[in-house]
């Protein structure tokens, strides 16, 4: 079975573009170092829950999108060495001050696949 890294995170609806130009190069750069598949999708029915939610889960403003992500893997072996190959790549340097989204509302962790249908 494979391994998935998954992140949830809101953007601010007037960063977007830019976000998605972010995401864009990160896509390209876990796939140049092997990842099997790079997915980000915005939120369009993510209602805010009374005690959990996506939304609540990132502390999401009024006028924030959440964006919910993955990266498929061989092997949890795999991710370790290609996370650590992207991490390095000089296309992934930026400064998080200048990020489009706050990264400390980030979300992220790795995942055992059991069922794959």
């Amino acid at each position: 079975m494979s391994y998935v890294d998954g992140f949830v995170l809101a953007v601010p609806k007037k960063n977007i573009e830019a976000y998605k130009e972010m995401a864009r190069n990160a896509g390209q750069v876990w796939k140049d170092h092997g990842a099997l598949a790079y997915v980000e999708c915005m939120g369009d029915d993510v209602p805010k829950g009374e005690v959990t939610s996506f939304p609540r889960a990132v502390q999401a403003k009024e006028d924030e999108i959440v964006i919910f992500a993955w990266v498929v893997y061989r092997s949890r072996d795999q991710r370790d060495a290609i996370s650590k190959k992207v991490m390095e790549d000089p296309r992934m340097k930026s400064d998080p001050a200048q990020w489009p989204f706050d990264g400390k509302r980030l979300i992220y962790g790795g995942f055992d696949v059991f069922l794959d249908i």
